[in-house]
């Protein structure tokens, strides 16, 4: 097995002196270590140093198509982040960000810097929300489910069966369009309280755990003396429209802040 090591990155500061030693020493990450700093430029990096057998680039090729293996590290990844997001201001950087060496880490430290802070900057005193509307389940309609009673039916009916097939159909596709067009509703009031939005693909049944369709898949940056005004609006939208709101968060800001270095 390889001994080579490399750095797995979490998030990125300009005021390391905040972070809380105490809580930073018990920190471990994804690879079970210790985290440490790599400082450049006048920002910070946390940092880990990982084995390139299981995080260099070919195998995590193999782990991220692991689902065990993902929801291990990305929970270890969030633990992390999440623990120091509440002590410094942050740039959360995304799972799977690993250089070959901490000087590598600072090169990009220096290269990135006026991004960084710019992110930095964008994202104080904020947080990520996020929001999913989901369609009603369709219920499942005698004609769909009744072989037998057509079979039993009198000549004539199986193209009656047929145009109330049609029907359905059309309804469905008619039911379709209207929950996207609630949708869309959803997005445009939140986004006016948001200080920026980003929309997502809609994630599928399986993922979900639902049968219901997934219209809406969105972030939201909310200043923190918004938050209540922003749980508010969700909560009219949901009285209001014919979806399913799921609201989640506050989370740091990973929609907003991703400073997009690769494995070097």
């Amino acid at each position: 097995m390889s001994s080579e090591t490399g750095t797995w990155l979490y998030g990125v500061t300009d005021s390391p002196a905040a972070i809380r030693r105490d809580s930073f020493d018990d920190l471990t990450g994804v690879g079970g270590g210790k985290l440490h700093l790599v400082a450049a430029g006048g920002l910070t990096a946390v940092a880990e140093t990982v084995s390139l057998a299981e995080f260099g680039e070919a195998a995590l090729r193999r782990n991220l198509e692991d689902l065990s293996w993902l929801e291990s590290a990305a929970r270890a990844h969030h633990r992390v982040i999440d623990t120091l997001a509440h002590q410094v201001q942050l740039v959360p950087l995304r799972l799977a960000t690993v250089y070959s060496e901490d000087g590598n880490v600072e090169a990009m430290l220096a290269e990135h810097g006026p991004r960084l802070r710019a992110a930095l900057h964008r994202t104080a005193s904020r947080a990520e929300w996020g929001v999913k509307a989901y369609a009603d389940e369709p219920a499942s309609t005698p004609a769909a489910a009744a072989p037998a009673d057509r079979r039993k039916a009198a000549p004539g009916s199986g193209a009656a069966y047929l145009r109330r097939r049609r029907d359905e159909l059309a309804a469905s596709q008619q039911g379709r369009q209207e929950a996207l067009a609630s949708a869309q509703q959803v997005h445009a009031a939140l986004a006016r309280i948001a200080a920026d939005a980003r929309l997502h693909p809609p994630q599928s049944p399986e993922l979900t755990g639902t049968k219901a369709a997934m219209m809406l898949n969105a972030a939201y940056l909310i200043d923190d003396q918004h938050s209540a005004s922003f749980r508010q609006a969700v909560d009219d939208l949901r009285n209001r429209l014919p979806l399913r709101l799921e609201l989640t968060g506050p989370w740091p800001p990973y929609s907003f802040a991703d400073a997009g270095p690769e494995l070097r």
